[in-house]
């Protein structure tokens, strides 16, 4: 299992990486320009898959994403 979790965090580095090429397989749509395009979208989500999978690696996932547990009534339990 930690090899799955250590694939993440390479995926979200490459998805920083390489965002200009993700962006353009992916396309820009309207919903985009909201998070500043279709770029910073990837590199949102690349960042949140190499934190997500840090945390999750070191067993610090309840304590790292303690705001969204809060937000959603700890529904993820």
């Amino acid at each position: 299992m930690w090899f799955l979790k250590i694939c993440a965090m390479i995926i979200g580095i490459l998805m920083i990486k390489y965002r200009e090429r993700m962006g353009d397989l992916i396309g820009d749509a309207e919903w985009m320009k909201y998070v500043g395009g279709v770029y910073n979208l990837v590199i949102i989500v690349g960042i949140f898959f190499f934190f997500w999978a840090l945390a999750s690696l070191t067993g610090t996932e309840r304590i790292f994403f303690f705001p969204f547990y809060m937000l959603f009534g700890g529904a993820f339990q």
